[in-house]
């Protein structure tokens, strides 16, 4: 730095020679060009893992919007569904102790970008079976096909043919079935789902860390929150994405769409199910880019450096070798072995210090559950995160089977006005307990009254089901009289005894008297004009005898629902909305009753137990046993090209609602009753305290103390806080 025309006028006006501290100049000038680098390169990974973190909120949240496409496209059942759902969690629990423990060790950013590289690998996996499995076949009867033949749905000469025809095209398909690889390509969604979860999982601990090491302090709480922010968003825009495949047919670019007789809001549909991972996977790999070109560490900021304050881990270690009466100087030398800069005398010393670090792990994991309020709030987690994350993962097939959504839609209502409602009323969480200035018993009792009013309403949608469709020999019979028998016995009557129908075909068509038959055979049809979507079925001798009957013709395609069913949907959307900010509301006051019932040196410990505790009993095998449960509402099973049960074509409107949010409801109420057994023993514990400080007379002056600490965490309130399945809790 240069001197100014006036400091030399001066030196030499007095005839002495005044030596000019130049160093000092040039440290101020390193100091402000460092800082102005630090400033620069933790922006940077700002922005890069912000858009990582979008990337990959809007991979998952694209996956939930296909469980139906899935489902439908690989005839696999709800509860093998749910399977494939979970391995991504699986995925994630099989490195997330290597990751966390070498991965701090390591170059982070490279890690995270080979992370986002493994991501977009599972992400392209998952699409690749639409490219070896063939051109989607569904259930259809030959007449609906364009041809130029034109057959009779109703066989009636069985002496000379045995079999209908959708069985002889069936037997035809079946003598290749060994050739076609098409049966178990659900095995690569598998795959490539779990993929993204190893994948994703160095993102959020090295992130996350790396913006904590490197920015500066009264900064980092808003870089972390700008990226859970940024993370919520990724969820909007998955399930708008998944609304725009579902709308565009499986095949689409590869086969005349005018040959295709099914329509969106049919059963039978697939949407362009691929075409969103692809897109999530190209996201994937543009995330990880800048990973590759940022630094393995940034230089510290000036705050960082002056700043007397050690690291949660190091703080530990000092405590524990105080009470050996370690001199000042070990602690230093201890301090400075935790962050890794020991020089190399000491490293037999380190080694020495992991192995006493391994053997505080027992006693601190002792430590834990030998807290009341944690190992109870633990319990109340888990089980509302079991009703939680099986909601979510059916509420798009709940939407389309109660209400007779399109996929489309249900997607589209999901990502616009579901998860803005949660995102909402975490940030709202957070802001009623930094107003009213809310300690550890005022955030127990928030987030209880935030889950019972939620499941309370919740309670209202039983109320809000449609009845189910008019299906004859499934929910009623071929007269019109609801069935109580058994359902396949059922599907044959007096009407079609002349024909030969198979009972394991699903090609529903709509009758003029508002009943839905499972295919023209079965309802009694003799003649069909036109192909495609324009097919009509004549003479249908079971549309003729249903009591309201008044012509014997039918249509392609199922029947729609009841006229009340648009405006029950209304209402299941108003409460839902609701039930969903109610529910989230709870959500920061309950990360922070977490994080003040236990000892500030078990903090990290303590959330890492919690982390995992609910990705193994919660996110693994609620998907599944809701899945299960759904299976046995099915009224009617498609049938594979090859033999064997297919995917559900229709439920029981009423069993499914009761099966999926009584299975909600249940799990919500038991996690309420350990919610108050939480708010039992704090309030035991506070009183138990007033008693001993005003036996020590002094509960005036302590309790005072008391309140400041409990408001103290009001200052960190603004912060963003993450808790699992944050963004797809709907």
């Amino acid at each position: 730095m240069e001197i100014s025309s006036k400091e030399h006028t001066h030196f030499f006006s007095n005839n002495t020679i005044v030596p000019v501290d130049r160093s000092s100049f040039k440290s101020e000038s390193s100091a402000s060009k460092e800082n102005q680098s630090c400033c620069g390169g933790i922006k940077i990974f700002l922005g890069a893992l912000s858009f990582v973190y979008f990337a990959k909120a809007l991979s998952g949240s694209y996956l939930k919007s296909t469980i139906t496409q899935i489902e439908r496209r690989f005839d696999i059942p709800s509860s093998l569904v749910g399977v494939i759902d979970g391995s991504f969690e699986i995925g994630n629990l099989l490195i997330i102790i290597l990751v966390s423990y070498f991965g701090a060790k390591l170059h982070r950013p490279k890690i995270i970008g080979a992370g986002c590289l493994i991501m977009s690998a599972g992400t392209f996996l998952i699409a690749m079976p639409q490219f070896f499995m063939g051109r989607y076949q569904y259930e259809r009867f030959p007449s609906t096909i364009n041809s130029t033949i034109s057959l009779s749905p109703c066989l009636q000469d069985k002496s000379q043919t045995p079999l209908s025809a959708l069985e002889k095209s069936q037997a035809k398909i079946n003598a290749g079935c060994e050739k076609e690889a098409g049966s178990s390509m659900w095995i690569y969604v598998l795959l490539g789902n779990l993929l993204r979860g190893i994948g994703e999982t160095p993102i959020q601990p090295l992130g996350i860390t790396y913006i904590d090491d490197y920015a500066v302090e009264e900064n980092a709480a808003l870089y972390i929150g700008c990226v859970q922010t940024v993370a919520i968003i990724g969820p909007i825009f998955g399930f708008l994405l998944g609304s725009l495949c579902a709308k565009l047919y499986v095949d689409v670019g590869f086969v005349d769409l005018d040959s295709v007789t099914i329509s969106p809001k049919d059963v039978r549909w697939v949407g362009a199910w691929w075409l969103g991972y692809l897109i999530a996977g190209v996201i994937s790999v543009l995330a990880g880019i800048p990973f590759w070109f940022l630094p393995k560490h940034l230089p510290k900021p000036e705050s960082r450096k002056d700043s007397s304050t050690s690291s949660e881990h190091s703080k530990f270690i000092i405590e524990e070798h105080k009470d050996q009466g370690t001199s000042h100087w070990q602690h230093a030398k201890l301090a400075e072995m935790a962050k890794g800069k020991e020089p190399e005398f000491f490293s037999q010393r380190l080694l020495d210090l992991k192995i006493l670090y391994f053997l505080k792990f027992f006693p601190s994991l002792k430590n834990l559950f030998g807290n009341p309020v944690y190992i109870l709030y633990l319990c109340a987690s888990i089980i509302q995160f079991n009703s939680l994350i099986g909601m979510v993962t059916y509420k798009p097939k709940y939407i389309e089977q109660q209400y007779g959504q399109t996929s489309s839609k249900t997607n589209f209502v999901i990502g616009l006005i579901n998860i803005p409602a949660v995102a909402f009323g975490i940030f709202s969480g957070g802001l009623i307990m930094k107003k009213f200035r809310i300690g550890v018993l005022g955030a127990a009792k928030l987030s209880l009254g935030s889950s019972f009013f939620g499941y309370l309403l919740l309670l209202s949608l039983f109320a809000m089901g449609c009845e189910n469709s008019g299906v004859a020999g499934l929910t009623v019979s071929y007269h019109g009289a609801k069935l109580m028998t058994d359902y396949e016995e059922a599907l044959f009557s007096e009407c079609n005894s002349g024909c030969s129908c198979s009972k394991n075909d699903w090609d529903p068509i709509c009758g003029e008297n508002g009943v839905t038959y499972v295919s023209a055979c079965l309802a009694g049809c003799r003649a069909s004009n036109g192909s495609g979507k324009s097919t009509v079925f004549f003479n249908c001798s079971c549309v003729g005898t249903f009591e309201s009957s008044q012509s014997s013709s039918a249509v392609v395609g199922p029947c729609q629902k009841g006229n009340e069913c648009p405006k029950m949907f209304l209402y299941f959307l108003v409460i839902s909305v609701i039930t969903s900010y109610t529910l989230s509301v709870g959500g920061t006051p309950g990360y922070i009753l977490l994080l003040r019932c236990i000892k500030p040196h078990l903090k990290s410990f303590a959330l890492g137990i919690y982390t995992l505790a609910i990705r193994v009993l919660a996110g693994i095998p609620a998907p599944v046993y809701f899945g299960v449960a759904i299976d046995t509402t099915c009224l009617k099973w498609g049938s594979k090209r090859c033999g064997g049960r297919g995917a559900c074509r229709l439920y029981d409107s009423s069993a499914l609602r009761y099966v999926y949010l009584g299975l909600t409801l249940i799990l919500g109420m038991v996690s309420i009753f350990f919610s108050v057994a939480v708010l039992w023993v704090l309030r035991k514990k506070s009183s138990l305290q007033d008693e001993t400080l005003s036996a020590n007379g002094e509960r005036g002056a302590c309790g005072t103390k008391s309140r400041k600490d409990n408001f103290v965490i009001s200052d960190q309130l603004i912060q963003s806080t993450y808790w699992p399945e944050k963004e797809t809790r709907l």
